[in-house]
């Protein structure tokens, strides 16, 4: 007999995209979700000039977060732009371009900030202790304290939205320093986590691909191809549909987020 188990896949030893859904699954239940990133949240295409110079494209139609919001039938909102850190864009970019506005208020928050801010500007990490949870204008200068505001601030406008933390791939073209800034990355994520309530990581340096000759080859041109950013959408909206499936207490009131209802019976 077919149990309830097997039909929504509550196997207690499945992993992370373990289960890969081209649908949106169960990611499906977020009406609006916002994608707060860089040039990998804004489909950035790498092309040349006549002097063979690189060009670089934010084309947002073709980014991963615009790719889930076809498969699942959701309102995606592109909060992301290519070179982007958690700095710039609690220091002016948001503010710029009105993404603090409740008007554009999501359900979900899918954040995945950190290359460039380690990476290339190569700012302090920092820690969970650089946070004051009073106000986020006293957070320290870091890259964790940047990070978390931009968390704190999305939490005021709405508080009971979810938030979904993507850590870095593993790239075997990172240097030794690349990668075990990548690891303090995501131990930070997990910390990020425990510290904000409705806050998950979305692990893909633990389970997701590893960034290899052959990944490149198929889905890499400088950034990544077409083919490269549908294949990043299917492993988020699988491994959001993972913790929803995993955590389905959690997500009972999604429909009441932004609305002045709520359950306080079935809970």
């Amino acid at each position: 007999m077919t149990t309830l188990q097997d039909l929504i896949g509550l196997d207690e030893n499945e992993l992370p995209l373990q289960n890969i859904v081209s649908d949106g699954g169960y990611c499906g239940i977020f009406r609006r979700i916002a994608c707060v990133g860089d040039s990998l949240s804004s489909g950035e295409f790498e092309g040349n000039d006549e002097e063979g110079n690189t060009t670089w494209h934010d084309m947002y139609d073709y980014s991963w977060g615009q790719f889930l919001a076809r498969m699942a039938g959701c309102k995606v909102y592109n909060f992301s732009k290519g070179g982007m850190t958690a700095k710039e864009y609690c220091d002016r970019f948001a503010k710029e371009n009105n993404y603090w506005s409740p008007r554009l208020a999501a359900q979900a928050y899918i954040i995945a900030l950190g290359v460039n801010d380690l990476h290339g500007q190569k700012q302090p990490i920092g820690d969970i202790e650089d946070i004051c949870d009073e106000d986020p204008e006293k957070n320290k200068d870091t890259f964790a304290g940047h990070y978390a505001k931009i968390i704190q601030r999305y939490k005021k406008i709405e508080p009971e939205a979810k938030f979904f933390l993507i850590t870095m791939p593993v790239n075997t073209d990172d240097s030794e320093e690349v990668s075990s800034q990548s690891e303090k990355h995501a131990k930070l994520m997990y910390d990020m986590a425990d510290h904000f309530e409705n806050t998950y990581v979305l692990d893909l340096r633990k389970y997701g691909p590893v960034y290899d000759d052959e990944f490149r080859k198929r889905f890499y041109m400088g950034h990544m191809t077409p083919t490269g950013y549908v294949f990043t959408a299917k492993v988020v909206v699988s491994y959001i549909d993972y913790i929803i499936r995993h955590h389905m207490e959690d997500f009972k009131q999604v429909g009441f987020i932004g609305t002045p209802f709520r359950n306080t019976k079935d809970v």
